[in-house]
């Protein structure tokens, strides 16, 4: 099913712009999702998060807000009601309409709106959904050709289905707060909703996926996304260690280098480095330019299955050595040697760098309403169809007249749901207008 989706602003930009040596081909400007059509009912960050990439890709995505709108909203800074600052970035390649979804005739926009979907994304849980009459059967029954998609905490054939979950409550439910615990002696939470974010690529991920199913057989399908089962894979990949072979022992869970105490970033004379000896080479060459040979012949240290088994040795070893030299001797050493290293930034000083600024990945984009801003670039380059900024961040509900067709106020051109008006204003990225 193709939409057309172009024209909702009068030009766009890459996100991000960088540095690209020019294609020998024509590019489809549009980005590699131009066509599909996403409906994304969801709050807070993993749904809008999952979203966002959809928007930034090309798709046309149309944000269902409840009357009282997204709670990101409200987040601060923000210089309006209901435009706080990371909504900004969250929500931008998006339409916004708002329903309550608990009105008989707003419930029918919706499912109008999915009829003319490729998918539906959600993180309402599953009672709620049904109560709406917009399960899967429901929605299914108005387009088999939907992919619907939801995320919540916990499976829907579990006993917590309807069980409230935030990142915090995953990340506690899944061994990520416990893994902190071994780490740092306290049971503290990552600062970063990482199982929002992780499992909003996963939705990403699964939808698609359905989608090129879809293509192949004209069927949709629901897909499950359950935070609590993604979470777990995630963290096992490299902390099922030596349950893998023999389950029965707790104690095998973790995987020792990574959960060794003393796995800290290096002190130097001047600040701090994460220095990252990886292979036998690397640590041999480590300790001899660190004035410590009788390390480099240790035969703790001298294999990998042996520096695994020893990390809290290894690690308090190697960091005793660092402080003789200032972080750019230690770079220049570590370069020379092939050996990983790299200062330790705060965030600001990552998203200012100059490797982020080369490649566009913090700009200043203008808001019509909002002002100046800062933009998160999209990470990933497409040789043929870049991400793209197409629309800033809207107001709530700004396009539920347009979207919904509502004759009392119809824009110009509008006659089947969800197409859009013409494009008016124009879009500003780093003082540059592109109108």
């Amino acid at each position: 099913m193709k939409h057309d989706n172009t024209g909702s602003i009068a030009s766009s930009t890459s996100i991000p712009p960088g540095p690209r040596e020019p294609s020998t081909h024509p590019v489809a400007k549009g980005g590699p999702l131009q066509g599909l059509r996403v409906i994304e009912l969801a709050t807070v960050i993993m749904g809008p998060y999952a979203g966002q990439q959809f928007g930034d890709l090309g798709a046309d995505v149309i944000k269902v807000e409840a009357p009282g709108g997204d709670p990101t909203r409200q987040f601060e800074p923000k210089r309006h009601p209901g435009m706080g600052g990371p909504t900004l970035n969250l929500n931008r390649n998006k339409r916004s309409v708002t329903l309550d979804l608990k009105d008989a005739s707003d419930r029918d926009s919706l499912l109008a709106l999915l009829e003319t979907a490729d998918a539906f994304i959600t993180n309402v849980r599953p009672g709620a959904l049904a109560r709406l009459s917009l399960g899967w059967a429901d929605v299914a029954a108005v387009n088999p050709r939907l992919v619907y998609a939801t995320a919540q905490g916990f499976r829907s054939d579990s006993a917590m289905r309807d069980n409230a979950a935030y990142d915090d409550i995953i990340q506690a439910a899944t061994g990520l707060v416990w893994l902190n615990e071994q780490v740092s002696g306290q049971p503290n939470y990552i600062p970063s909703v990482v199982a929002d974010k992780v499992c909003g690529l996963m939705m990403v991920q699964s939808v698609l996926a359905a989608l090129h199913y879809r293509d192949r057989t004209g069927r949709g399908q629901h897909v499950e996304i359950p935070m609590a089962d993604t979470m777990i894979a995630f963290n096992l990949v490299e902390h099922l260690a030596g349950a893998t072979l023999d389950p029965s022992h707790e104690s095998d869970f973790g995987y020792r280098r990574v959960l060794s105490r003393e796995r800290k970033a290096c002190r130097a004379s001047d600040g701090w480095m994460c220095i990252l000896p990886y292979n036998d080479a690397n640590w041999r060459d480590f300790f001899e330019f660190a004035g410590d040979p009788e390390a480099a012949t240790d035969p703790r240290f001298t294999t990998m299955a042996g520096r695994i088994a020893n990390s809290d040795a290894l690690y308090a070893r190697m960091r005793s050595l660092t402080a003789q030299f200032s972080i750019a001797e230690w770079q220049r050493l570590c370069d020379d040697a092939s050996i990983p290293a790299h200062p330790v930034y705060s965030l600001a000083e990552s998203a200012t760098s100059r490797y982020a600024q080369d490649g566009g990945l913090l700009t200043f984009a203008e808001h019509p309403t909002e002002g100046p801003y800062q933009l998160i670039g999209h990470p990933v380059r497409y040789s043929e169809t870049p991400a793209q900024l197409r629309r800033h961040c809207p107001a709530q509900g700004q396009h539920t007249e347009s979207v919904l067709d509502r004759p009392s106020q119809r824009s110009p051109g509008m006659t089947t749901v969800g197409r859009p008006p013409t494009p008016t204003g124009h879009i500003t990225v780093n003082g540059d207008a592109l109108s």
